[in-house]
């Protein structure tokens, strides 16, 4: 039985199913899964890189990438002209078996000129590579996203991080819309869509089901949705925001896999807060991808060896399957 695609759910249908008990919430999580992979239980590993770092004009409560805080951390190296150093790294990510390199620019908006052919250079050498490859580098034109996928790119990221509502407590220098028109632009160009949220930051658990509602109501789904746990880095407005609940995550998971069936669901930021037996709920809920490696974009990631001792206490296996799809 193939699992139903849907685009329609409403806001108290979300509400419920993160309301169930956390046991019939994973059944029900589990079922549509193995639904939608019946060719078994595989977890993608995608490696991050920071090729533009700090100095970010938006103001995201959350970043400590922004100008606005305190935290900024322009001094880190810039690797942004460096396309030879971005190919080895990812040459190094493959080698310890990642599947997907994803590249991030600290920017509101991509900028032509040299950093966006560097960009392009760097696409076309992860794919040349045999890994899918993303870019997340804020809101791009139509003719930028075309050239992007004419270069080989596999997926743009542009998360929406939280609620409609929720969303002017988090950032106020870009709107809901223009994150939205970003991802319709993407997809216009042939681009697969990696777009999730971040919970833990003051929001309520009616925003996260309406930021499920909104990325379960993308016509396509996007491929892939990564569900993120708020690291609070000092020097930024969210650095005394109360930690939130690991099961929280995992309830995330599991409604982001019933919502959007055959989407990756990434295990992203905030892993760090989880222990093993966390991180296989999240697994079990439908969590089919995680973020492989030492470090995201600026804030730690457990380690490589962790990860591999993570796999291998679920009993799951890292796959190659798709390169060229989500």
């Amino acid at each position: 039985m193939s699992a139903l695609i849907r685009h329609d759910w409403d806001l108290a249908e979300i509400e419920a199913l993160l309301e169930l008990p956390l046991v019939d919430l994973l059944w029900r999580a589990q079922q549509v899964h193995r639904d939608a992979h019946p060719a078994g239980y595989h977890v993608q590993l995608a490696s991050l890189l920071s090729v533009k770092t700090g100095g970010c004009e938006e103001d995201c409560a959350y970043c400590p990438q922004s100008m606005h805080h305190s935290s900024d951390v322009t001094a880190q190296p810039e690797l942004q002209l460096q396309v030879d150093g971005v190919l080895q790294q990812a040459r190094s990510a493959r080698d310890a078996g990642a599947h997907r390199f994803c590249m991030g620019w600290a920017w509101r908006e991509i900028r032509e000129g040299a950093p966006f052919d560097a960009m392009l250079a760097m696409v076309r050498g992860v794919r040349e590579l045999g890994m899918e490859a993303c870019v997340t580098a804020g809101m791009l034109t139509d003719s930028q996203a075309e050239r992007l996928a004419q270069a080989g790119l596999t997926s743009y990221n542009h998360n929406l991080d939280t609620s409609p509502e929720h969303y002017d407590q988090i950032i106020s220098t870009r709107t809901y819309q223009e994150r939205l028109d970003t991802l319709q632009r993407a997809r216009d160009a042939g681009l697969s869509l990696c777009c999730g949220g971040i919970i833990g930051m003051g929001e309520s658990r009616r925003d996260r089901a309406s930021l499920l509602q909104v990325l379960a109501g993308l016509n396509p789904h996007p491929e892939s949705v990564p569900i993120n746990g708020l690291v609070a880095v000092e020097g930024t407005p969210l650095e005394d925001q109360e930690p939130w609940e690991p099961l929280e995550l995992v309830r995330m998971v599991a409604v982001a896999r019933i919502l959007m069936p055959e989407a990756r669901v990434r295990l992203s930021a905030g892993r760090e807060r989880l222990s093993q037996e966390a991180q296989i709920l999240c697994l079990l809920a439908g969590a089919d991808s995680i973020f492989y490696g030492d470090s995201l974009l600026t804030t730690s990631n457990p380690a490589v060896q962790a990860d591999q001792a993570l796999l291998a206490a679920a009993g799951v296996s890292s796959s190659l399957e798709g390169v060229a799809a989500a």
